[in-house]
């Protein structure tokens, strides 16, 4: 069977940088302003007094330090806790298919691609800007490549289970180059009104382009080894917005309709989960955990990584060994991962091998087991 290849990556990163204490600041005015206008409903017990947040709690809770926004000011603006993005007439690009071009051609000019030689695109993220048509077709029509495109959405696993659709179309015959885009805007369905949620996301959009090894053109290139895919149902990560809320007979609460989750419990939940998939996956490929040079896990929270890793390996993980990018982007969802192939993968060597795996909201779990290919 003819190796399927992963040929090259892309990495969007938005402009606007902000820091824990930039939230910190901003959700305790924000937070405080709340506190004192519901006082009278806190003393009575109808609703509960807010935490005020804290750059301390943030750094414990997650490891993450800094994370990129698509706007900083509408996110910052203790009156709206939101970003503020102009909105787009019907004949003009949408933000996302914008973010997906740049991390697009970023991914073909390493992969040695042109956009017309592009014949599969899939845009795969946790919260797709609108219902139809698909992004991944406006996104397939301003590249100007061909064949099909379609939108996935497996929440924070989206870019794996997309990985593994594209590798399966390419093995069927039914591609030849394929791109897998991941469109993460995560800041338009985080709840900032939160201390326990407003620090959590970051935006970003990745590119990975994927081709069968007699189309590949000459260069650095890592082999699809094989992948696995889980799916386990669990309310405990939801956001509820959807087409169907304005049929609804009574109304939800707002923060019903973004982010939210029971994070000790997907904490104990996932954590094993993960990890004896990822060991189910290395005996497939008849491979031990001796044999991982590197784990590229989703970047969710920096306790998950390292219990995940200790899991796998039977002790410790080196930084090196499953390097951590949330400390700079936070959580992105589904682009996490692939945000640490991109940047942590020129210090290997032929033949080392690796696997990148996502986890996140269903529950869902996938993984790619990797080898660095040279022809």
């Amino acid at each position: 069977m003819d190796r399927i290849l992963i040929t090259g990556t892309g990495l969007y990163t938005p402009p606007h940088r902000i820091s824990n204490a930039d939230l910190v600041s901003s959700l305790a005015e924000a937070t405080e302003t709340w506190n004192r206008e519901n006082a009278a409903a806190i003393e009575r017990g109808d609703v509960e007094v807010r935490d005020l947040p804290s750059e301390r709690f943030i750094v414990k809770a997650s490891g993450v330090e800094h994370r990129y926004v698509i706007d900083r000011d509408g996110v910052l603006d203790p009156t709206r806790l939101r970003p503020r993005l102009p909105l787009r007439d019907e004949g003009e690009l949408s933000i996302q298919a914008e973010i997906c071009l740049e991390a697009i051609h970023q991914a073909l000019a390493q992969a040695g691609r042109e956009p017309r030689e592009v014949d599969a695109l899939i845009v795969g993220c946790s919260n797709l800007q609108r219902a139809y048509p698909a992004v991944a077709v406006e996104v397939q029509d301003a590249l100007g490549a061909g064949g099909f495109a379609f939108d996935m959405n497996v929440a924070c696993s989206t870019a794996t289970f997309a990985m593994s659709a594209a590798i399966d179309a390419l093995r069927a015959g039914n591609a030849r180059c394929a791109v897998v885009v991941n469109p993460e805007i995560t800041s338009g369905h985080n709840n900032f009104e939160l201390r326990d949620f407003h620090f959590i996301f970051g935006d970003a959009c990745t590119a990975t382009v994927l081709e069968r090894q007699q189309q590949a053109a000459p260069g650095e290139a890592w082999e699809v080894l094989g992948t696995r895919l889980a799916t386990k149902f669990s309310n405990n990560i939801r956001n509820d917005a959807g087409f169907l809320n304005r049929c609804e007979d009574g109304e939800r609460h707002p923060h019903e309709l973004v982010f939210r989750q029971q994070g000790r419990k997907v904490f104990r939940e996932v954590c094993p989960l993960v990890a004896e998939h990822m060991l189910g996956h290395l005996a497939d490929l008849k491979l031990t955990p001796g044999d991982l040079r590197r784990m590229w896990l989703h970047q969710a929270n920096l306790a998950m990584n390292q219990f995940i890793a200790k899991a796998v390996l039977g002790r410790p993980a080196h930084a090196h060994e499953a390097p951590v990018i949330l400390d700079e982007y936070a959580n992105t969802s589904s682009a996490g991962s692939v945000i640490a192939f991109h940047l942590h993968r020129d210090d290997l060597g032929e033949g080392d091998v690796g696997m990148l795996c996502s986890f996140g909201a269903g529950y869902s779990i996938g993984s790619i087991g990797l080898r660095k290919f040279s022809d």
